[in-house]
């Protein structure tokens, strides 16, 4: 049985056509996971009218990649034997991509990642930098010539039930440390397709998110890397602290969710 888990904040004009494309895919239940929206992302996926549409909604904004836990509880009471995870923004056609992730699941896969950076001559400077840390922690995992810089940081990817018993939920919220759990208790994780950052269709945003992002990303990397260390977790490096949104993540209300 197949979930996949959607994320959404003030995701108007996108979430349905994003509901639209997943929808010929052989999946068992759509959860949206909105988040303190202010627009009508909310009205939008309820006119999907697809039965297979489960919506659950906080008033408050989770923060980054904390919807992705609170989806991930939703799928495992639901008996999910996997787990498919597309960000509400994403309005690209890469059904094609997102079967072969689940096959590999279903083929005993634990963690099926994508490449979004195949064949780049050049990268933004910020997007070189955040490139370079997650190659560092997939070498320190030992995983580098399979993932090569792949995360599930960005771009879908796909989870089994294996995996969702082993990490802890809350872990999903930080998906480098997931990443790093993951290779820790030797689950089986690679690249399962490569859907390049221009074919996800994302939403463009401005310099300072991308920033911001940046700092989200290389922080929770170094905080995965602090794990394998044995250390405790920190997300500093040459001096400076790497938050970005880390923040924003609304612990309190995901470990409420999470306890029910």
């Amino acid at each position: 049985m197949w979930s996949a888990v959607i994320p959404a904040h003030n995701e108007e004009g996108r979430i349905g056509r994003l509901l639209e494309n997943l929808s010929p895919l052989p999946i068992d239940r759509i959860i949206v996971v909105a988040n303190g929206c202010t627009d009508d992302t909310i009205a939008e996926a309820k006119a999907s009218v697809d039965s297979r549409l489960f919506l659950q909604v906080f008033p408050e904004e989770l923060g980054i990649d904390v919807p992705r836990a609170v989806g991930a509880k939703i799928a495992l009471d639901c008996q999910a034997t996997g787990v498919l995870f597309v960000d509400g923004d994403m309005t690209g056609r890469f059904n094609q991509q997102i079967l072969k992730l689940m096959n590999k699941i279903e083929e005993g896969w634990d963690m099926a990642l994508v490449n979004s950076y195949p064949y780049i001559p050049y990268r933004h400077p910020l997007s070189r930098t955040t490139s370079l840390f997650r190659a560092k922690l997939n070498r320190k995992l030992g995983l580098f010539h399979k993932l090569g810089i792949a995360s599930p940081s960005h771009g879908p990817h796909a989870v089994s039930k294996r995996f969702l018993d082993k990490i802890p939920l809350k872990e999903i919220a930080i998906p480098p440390v997931s990443l790093a759990l993951a290779g820790q208790a030797n689950l089986k994780i690679g690249v399962g397709a490569g859907i390049t950052h221009q074919e996800l269709q994302s939403r463009i945003r401005d310099n300072k998110h991308g920033e911001l992002i940046a700092e989200t990303i290389i922080g929770d990397c170094l905080e995965a890397m602090s794990i394998l260390e044995g250390r405790p977790r920190s997300r500093w490096y040459q001096g400076k602290e790497f938050l970005g949104y880390h923040p924003a993540r609304k612990w309190e209300l995901l470990n409420s969710f999470l306890a029910q």
